[in-house]
């Protein structure tokens, strides 16, 4: 089995890159696997090198196994590069900001270590597929962990901004551009059509689209997600007051929310699991995040694909 290791060259920072170049150099060399790291040179060059390595591998009849050293959108393009092999299981190198997809599987920092990643069994996860409209342009791919539209979307947008600011990254990046895009109090005005034939329309604050339970660097809004059930959870918050959206906050981060009395009486939220839904912007168009990737569509069908790929769990 082959192991390649795929890198952006100004992803971290530089001397996070050179540790983590040498600890792959260390660990594929004790352990005598047979490796090689490929530095990417362009946008979506992870995906491209990513299913070329696949094609190749299957041609060969061989095993292969594909680690991205990044964050959430690495696992996107991961997952969009990989979809459809049956000879791959794909890995994660947390260089991220959020690193949000790993959480699912418990502690990031063990995903560091490169001898327990490549002596690690692979489970099974389920993605998300979509079929996004905007201006007679048809957009499809696969999530790996969660969409966001309005409150959350904005946020991610903004979280872009903040973490180049000086002294400033991670979750506190993230609750910093909360604090921001919560003055502006952006939503979002959607028609929400569920399978069983309920709709929903009007303005919301947000609505997830969750393979997983994370997003913002752990803030675990979709507390009831999990990766291998077949199932999406929808998660649709209310236009609530921001004074609500204060005080609810604190127990949205830790994915506690679901079972407090306030929100339970007013009925703030709108938690269902799903196989499929579609939503369309009542107005021009709406703001997309894929994984921490934001997109401008006018409609989009979401649907759950079981088993969509295999995902590599660092060795105990």
């Amino acid at each position: 089995m082959k192991h390649i290791f795929i890198m952006n060259p100004l992803s971290g920072r530089k001397r996070s890159r050179r540790h983590i170049t040498d600890a792959i150099t260390s660990a594929c060399t004790e352990l005598g696997v047979d490796y090689d790291i490929y530095f990417t040179s362009e946008p979506l060059d992870c995906k491209r090198h990513a299913r070329q390595l696949c094609e190749e591998a299957d041609a060969a009849g061989q095993e292969l196994r594909i680690y991205g050293c990044g964050g959430d959108g690495t696992v996107n393009e991961l997952v969009n590069g990989v979809y459809g092999f049956d000879n791959v299981e794909i890995g994660v190198i947390p260089m991220g900001t959020g690193n949000d997809y790993i959480r699912n599987y418990g502690d990031v920092s063990s995903f560091l270590d490169i001898k327990a990643q490549i002596t690690g069994k692979s489970r099974h996860s389920d993605a998300i597929h979509f079929c996004a409209e905007y201006e007679g342009n048809v957009t499809e791919g696969y999530c790996a962990n969660m969409f966001n539209i309005g409150f959350d979307c904005n946020v991610v947008d903004m979280t872009a901004r903040v973490k180049d600011w000086p002294f400033v990254g991670g979750s506190l990046a993230y609750l910093i551009s909360v604090a921001i895009i919560l003055i502006e109090k952006k939503g979002a005005d959607l028609t929400i059509k569920y399978d069983d034939g309920t709709v929903l329309d009007g303005s919301i604050l947000l609505i997830a689209i969750a393979n997983g339970c994370f997003c913002g660097g752990g803030v675990k809004g979709v507390p009831e997600s999990v990766l291998d059930d077949g199932l999406m959870d929808v998660s649709v918050v209310k236009d609530i007051s921001r004074l609500t959206f204060v005080t609810l906050f604190p127990s949205y981060a830790k994915g506690t929310h679901l079972n407090k009395k306030k929100i339970i009486d007013r009925n703030i939220i709108r938690y269902t699991k799903e196989k499929a839904l579609t939503v369309t912007a009542n107005g021009k168009s709406l703001r997309l995040c894929t994984d921490g990737e934001i997109t401008t569509q006018k409609k989009v069908r979401f649907s759950i694909v079981e088993d969509a790929f295999r995902f590599i769990v660092p060795s105990v």
